[in-house]
């Protein structure tokens, strides 16, 4: 069976993140009256599971592996049916 693995992944509370920052402050430039301004990475992943559950299991690992570092990002996993 096929899933789609859709994973976010952010920076944790407390980490610089100038990207976010310089965009923050262009937006307000421009007029928005925004606060914040956040960059995250989306992944999405066409993967083959016998199960939903194993699809976000295999889904963990690959975070885990390679997709975020525990160190200074935060992540969440999205995982639906392909059809």
């Amino acid at each position: 069976m096929k899933y789609f693995a859709r994973v976010e992944v952010k920076l944790k509370p407390g980490h610089s993140d100038p990207e976010g920052e310089t965009t923050g402050s262009l937006l307000r430039e421009l007029g928005y009256k925004i606060e914040e301004v956040c960059v995250s990475k989306v992944y999405t992943i066409l993967l083959e599971a016998q199960t939903h559950s194993e699809a976000r299991n295999k889904t963990e690992e690959m975070c885990k592996r390679l997709l975020a570092n525990p160190t200074k990002d935060n992540y969440a996993i999205f995982i639906e049916e392909a059809q």
